[in-house]
């Protein structure tokens, strides 16, 4: 049981990877058309596997409850990361001047970015409940 959520990830990325490469070489128009949005799909369907591995245990209650809860997480977690990102990338919140312009960090505004304010947001977590 543990293996099959990675399991399902693996082959979706696999085959969406296939159809990403395939669009590229003959579809290049709709791929640059799309960009982003192709790896994506990958990223929808981890959300997916993980509210179809709890609902098929539980009830229909139980797991509307949790696909709630774990939406308003997802959404409350990407904010604070968001959050965290514009105002080490560019000194701002919500278009709001927190400090000068001169002093944002380029790194944050970037992809890498996320992945660092990430890592320092779960070693956080990590140092709070030990």
């Amino acid at each position: 049981d543990k293996v099959r959520i990675p399991a399902f990830i693996v082959v979706i990325a696999t085959f969406v990877t296939m159809v990403q490469l395939l669009m590229q070489a003959y579809l290049p128009a709709l791929y640059e058309s799309l960009g982003l949005f192709i790896p994506l799909i990958v990223v929808n369907c981890i959300v997916l596997g993980r509210a179809e591995a709890f609902a098929a245990k539980n009830s229909v209650g139980l797991s509307a409850l949790d696909g709630l809860g774990m939406g308003l997480g997802f959404t409350l977690s990407l904010s604070v990361i968001g959050c965290i990102r514009e105002l080490l990338g560019t000194g701002k919140i919500f278009g709001l001047s927190v400090y000068p312009d001169t002093y944002g960090m380029l790194i944050f505004v970037l992809a890498p970015g996320a992945f660092i304010v990430l890592a320092y947001l779960m070693g956080l977590v990590h140092k709070l409940r030990n």
